[in-house]
This record gives C-alpha cells, structure tokens and sequence, in this order.
C-alpha cells in the first residue's frame, strides 16, 4: 500500500452499477501505518441474508447493527475497506444539518422538519454509545458545537434557529458574539453552541466495527466489483468481475459517493471539499475542545483530535474529482488556513497535511435511505447531505428496522426518491 502522503486512490474501472471515482486526493490525517486494515475471506459460498455493498463507514455501521439481530452478512468493496471516502473524512459527528431547521420548516412544515432533525439526533446519541461498546475511547471526543452566524444566518438568524431546536427538545442555546468570545476564546461572532456531537478517527472505527462483524461471522470480500444485480425469487444475486456470484436476501447499496445512478435520483449532487491538517501539538488555541462551523456557503469547518492537531476543511466546489479539482489543493489550504487564522485570531497556521475529496449534498441536506425502486430486496443507504457518519447511523437504525419486517416510522422523510 502506497504512503499516505501525496497518494491518491486508485480509480477502479467504470462501471454500470455504481460510478467509479477518484474519491481524494493528497495527504489525509488518519495514517495508513496505523490502519489494521480487516483481511479478505474467502468469496461466499453459502446464501446470506444481506450482502453489503461498500466497507467504508457506512458499510461498517450498517453492518455492525445488523450482526446484532443475528443477520448472515457478506460485505464487498472495490477497495481496502475505509480507504476511500472515510479516510479523508473530517468526522464531525453532529446532529444539525446544512439546511437549516427555520428553512426546512419553511419547505416541509416545523412538525416534519422537527422529526427529521430529532431522528438524526437520536441516531447520532446511539452511535456514540455503540463506539463506545467497542472500547474505542480514545477515537471518540464529545464536544460542543458552535455553529457561527454567517451568510446564511445572520444572528437575528441563528437566535430564530436556536429557539426552534428547544422548542423540539434539541440542545442548543444562542450565545451573542461577546459571549462566543469570552466561552471560546475564538473572534466575536454570535452562534448557537449545542451538545449531543462527538468527533471521531473514521478509519479507525471504521475496522473496529469491521473487525468485530467478522469476528461474528460476517465475510468481507475485497478489492473487487460488483458488476450486476440479479432479482430472483427470494433475493438477489450478486455478481462480482470475474463472474463469481453470491446469493442474498437483501442486498443495501452503501457505496458512497460512487453513486448507484440506476437507483439513485439526480437530486442527490456529488462535490469537492478541502482539508488541511496542523502539525500535533497545535491545539488547544480555543476551550472546550468545540467543533466549529459557519452558517455560510461554503462555510468553514474546524476539529481537533487526541494528538493536538487542528483539522479544517471547506472551499467547496462542484467539481467533484480529476485534475481541475486536484490542481487546486494548494490554493485552497491557503485560504483554508487564513480563515482559520481569522476566526482564532491567531498568527500564521502552519499545515502539515492538505487534501480534496469528494461529498455529497441534498437539497434538505438530508440523505436518501430506503428501498430502491425497481428491484425487491434493493436498499439504499447514500449518506449524501454533509453529516455522513450520523447518517450511517440514522441508515443502520432505519434499515435494521425493516428488514426484521417493520416498515419504520420515517421512512418517507428520509426516502431516496422524495424529491420526485
């Protein structure tokens, strides 16, 4: 396996079931040589229950969830499982969305809008603790979030969005710019400062959460492609490259941004985000340990981890991938970095590590989780809308649902094909 500096994932060949994508691009902070990467089993020979395609976050989650209800799972992945996306995530795990609640309400009413942020909310709480079952402490901070007025809050804005969370039993309170200030120790800008998030190292609960689904006798099948999907009877059958075929009764598409174009609706975007990292033993140069982000287009978001550096990302664009997008790392770090030299009101932020990678949006910021339409036994879990990992979470609590035969509650608020 190439060193994590400078590398850039290999770009599978394309194919009609999924696209293919070079997912990122640079130096990531989650170091290849402190991966304990699952090892491949060998191709199942016996029907499964669930075959999931993808072992990156939300492949594990997923997995990990249904272990628990007994479910005989083999799981597929065109790469190292957690070395695409997940790898160049920034792994802010928070409840709030890019939408905003007040513009949500606007669109879908505040009852609906209410649900769908405290189903999220609850999902992200059952995350937090099925970590924590791991014995993975250190991958797992809690921390406030203070999410800062910006151009598409102002305060009047954000003092609006913070009455409308209470009002729906959700943490947060709205601080005035001084008090952000003196709390935080960050420049002066109003904010609504919530509880309830938590960051974590993606890769390393990533095969944690592997390692022990296979451990319970999950396999994991990789570097391979699935090429096609046949509907049978009782199943699906699942046909990889080179002609192999495994037999499941459910099969859940949790592939990332290599997005399932047959099944899942142009709504769901693809885009390019930016990253950098500080040297460890940077932080803290704020309290609290917060996470931090903006009400903005595109807004800034800002980490620390348990080795003291400091990880920001943002500068997004809508070129998703290739050279026009990688050509830009360099410029937008610096900016990056600037910004974040702004909001602390510090002197010069050195960056060790700077990378793209690519994300997914919706247009209520929410994901698209669900049965897909044209097939039986087809799901899809896209954890497109900005909060990926608690998405992972919100799919394993919808899809365990019903494939144990209950139709969640929410499905529709959350289903692939609700723009339409």
């Amino acid at each position: 396996m190439k060193p994590a500096s400078d590398r850039r994932t290999d770009k599978p060949a394309s194919l009609a079931l999924t696209e293919a994508h070079d997912l990122r691009t640079g130096s990531v902070p989650w170091r290849e040589a402190e991966w304990h990467v699952p090892h491949c089993n060998p191709f199942p020979s016996a029907r499964v229950d669930v075959a999931i395609l993808g072992c990156g976050i939300v492949g594990s989650v997923l997995a990990e969830r249904l272990i628990d209800e007994g479910k005989q799972i083999a799981m597929f992945d065109r790469r190292p499982p957690g070395s695409g996306s997940t790898a160049a995530s920034t792994a802010q795990v928070m409840w709030a969305m890019d939408v905003p609640m007040i513009h949500l309400a606007r669109t879908i009413g505040e009852a609906n809008a209410a649900r769908r942020w405290r189903r999220v909310y609850q999902s992200v709480r059952t995350l937090g603790k099925r970590i924590d079952s791991l014995g993975l402490a250190e991958a797992r901070s809690e921390c406030p979030t203070v999410y800062l007025a910006s151009n598409v809050l102002d305060e009047a804005g954000l003092a609006e969005e913070a009455r409308m969370h209470r009002r729906h039993g959700l943490p947060s309170e709205f601080l005035a710019a001084e008090d952000v200030a003196r709390r935080f120790g960050i420049a002066p800008r109003a904010a609504i400062v919530s509880q309830g998030g938590f960051d974590i190292e993606p890769v390393r609960v990533c095969h944690a959460m592997l390692d022990r689904v296979q451990k319970a006798g999950a396999s994991l099948t990789w570097p391979v492609d699935v090429v096609a999907l046949h509907p049978v009877d009782d199943g699906i059958i699942v046909e990889v490259g080179d002609g192999r075929r495994c037999h499941a009764g459910d099969v859940i598409l949790a592939t990332g941004y290599e997005r399932p174009a047959l099944f899942l609706p142009p709504a769901f975007r693809l885009h390019a985000t930016f990253a950098i990292a500080t040297p460890a033993g940077t932080a803290p140069l704020w309290r609290e340990g917060a996470m931090i982000w903006e009400a903005a287009d595109p807004y800034l978001y800002v980490r620390t981890d348990r080795l003291g550096r400091i990880i920001a990302g943002g500068e997004d664009i809508d070129l998703a991938e290739g050279g026009g997008r990688d050509g830009l790392i360099g410029a937008k770090a610096g900016r990056i970095a600037a910004k974040l030299e702004a909001l602390l009101g510090t002197g010069p932020i050195t960056v060790e590590r700077k990378w793209a990678a690519t994300f997914g949006s919706s247009p209520d910021g929410l994901p698209a989780i669900g049965p897909a339409t044209g097939m039986p036994h087809l799901w899809l879990a896209a954890a497109f809308g900005g909060n990926g990992i608690a998405f992972a979470s919100l799919g394993a609590d919808i899809l365990t649902r019903e494939l144990n035969g209950s139709e969640d509650a929410d499905r529709d608020g959350f289903s692939p094909y609700r723009f339409q």
